[in-house]
């Protein structure tokens, strides 16, 4: 049987252990670790927990053995692994990886490799469907004053028909209306409310248990391929048994694709309530925002979170007429503006900024609003490897410039 491009399948670990602990059959970690036994790649760069499931944290694995320890889902685990990649890793341009990633990790390694600053040819990318994550504080205060539970007894949180579950480790489930939640301030994180994104079609293969119906629900995960390498993979991974997989059911697919418009219908409307009230342009949107970036202080806490913000020399510590170290340094609005300028038409909407800012500024919803300005004017999509030119780093001729 060989694999291609857009195949689907339902699939599940041939190892019962790895099938048991991982999420919905193991299949991520199945074929982590079957690249790493066959030297494919060097390492699998992954999120493993660290103190409980509130913490997650960037692993970087060599020992196939070792793979299990990343098996399962952190839905906390609010980090973008392409900052991971670029700068601990060198953007991979003396080793081979794979990678596990959720749609904003795809699309953000995307625009780096666009910019040289990872090899796309070294990085294997394994999405998994993501419909959002959640900080960890708030998320802990909302289990505790909402769910009436104890944070350290939820061993598991999901959102499934518009509800957001918390599963205790006794089996106890509590359901909560999502919208409800999220209409209070609480949920998801506010920029993966409008993510356009829910299954990573930028990465090589998709994963996830959206589908999956009959005797394997919640037994299997619903795989989609998107590029020749993946299939290439998943090809390798079938003919070695080390993971079982069968045709997927007519209505799975389409409950899927369901789910998937369901949830990009709530992120539109979500997405047009935050740019509403502005045009989108710069001094437009940082005049609406000049509340908010008034509280700024300029910690640079947005500039070391993001994965875009990668230049080595920071123009804004430069010694210069302007200001020097230690001396004068720029009003908050003229940071942040000089940041939009370097990588606004990059934009993946991680939301890095806004979750590390200590003043609580909705960075990433100026960011968002910006970027979609520049999504109307130039047609350019960040995230997706089009062709297409980058709107500030690449001159086009005239004619591929939408008017």
């Amino acid at each position: 049987m060989a694999v291609n491009v857009d195949d689907m399948y339902y699939a599940y670990s041939a190892n019962s252990d790895i099938a048991s602990k991982g999420e919905y059959g193991g299949v991520v970690t199945t074929i982590m670790k079957y690249l790493l036994e066959n030297n494919i790649v060097d390492a699998i760069v992954a999120v493993e927990e660290g103190v409980d499931i509130y913490d997650a944290v960037p692993c970087l694995i060599t020992d196939p053995e070792d793979v299990i320890k990343s098996a399962g889902s952190i839905h906390c685990g609010t980090l973008n692994l392409a900052k991971f990649v670029s700068k601990y890793l060198d953007g991979c341009r003396d080793m081979k990886i794979a990678v596990t990633c959720k749609p904003c990790d795809a699309m953000t390694m995307r625009e780096l490799m666009k910019k040289g600053k990872i090899i796309e040819d070294n990085v294997i990318m394994i999405g998994v469907n993501c419909g959002g994550t959640m900080s960890p504080v708030p998320t802990m205060k909302m289990i505790e004053e909402v769910y009436e539970l104890d944070p350290k007894d939820v061993v598991k949180e999901e959102i499934s028909k518009g509800k957001l579950i918390m599963e205790t480790k006794d089996g106890e489930e509590k359901a909560i209306s999502i919208d409800e939640l999220e209409e209070d301030g609480m949920g998801r994180r506010e920029n993966c409310q409008r993510c356009e994104l829910k299954i990573p079609s930028n990465a090589d293969l998709a994963l996830g248990n959206w589908g999956v119906i009959g005797p394997l629900a919640g037994k299997a995960t619903f795989v989609e391929v998107f590029s020749e390498r993946g299939a290439d993979i998943l090809d390798k991974v079938i003919e070695a048994g080390v993971i079982n997989t069968e045709e997927p059911i007519e209505k799975g697919i389409t409950i899927r694709e369901n789910i998937n418009n369901i949830m990009l219908k709530n992120s539109a409307k979500k997405k047009a309530a935050d740019i509403e009230g502005t045009t989108g342009d710069i001094i437009d949107v940082f005049h609406a925002y000049q509340d908010e970036f008034s509280k700024c202080m300029k910690c640079y806490g947005c500039r070391e979170a993001c994965p875009l913000c990668f230049c080595e020399d920071c123009c804004l510590e430069a010694e210069g007429p302007e200001w020097v170290p230690g001396g004068y340094t720029p009003a908050a609005p003229f940071f942040h503006l000089t940041r939009m300028v370097h990588m606004v038409d990059a934009c993946t909407n991680c939301g890095q900024c806004s979750e590390v800012c200590p003043s609580e500024i909705p960075v990433s919803k100026v960011w968002a609003t910006v970027n979609n300005k520049v999504k109307e004017v130039y047609g350019y999509m960040s995230g997706f490897d089009t062709g297409e030119p980058i709107p500030f780093t690449e001159y086009p001729k005239k004619d591929n410039i939408h008017k």
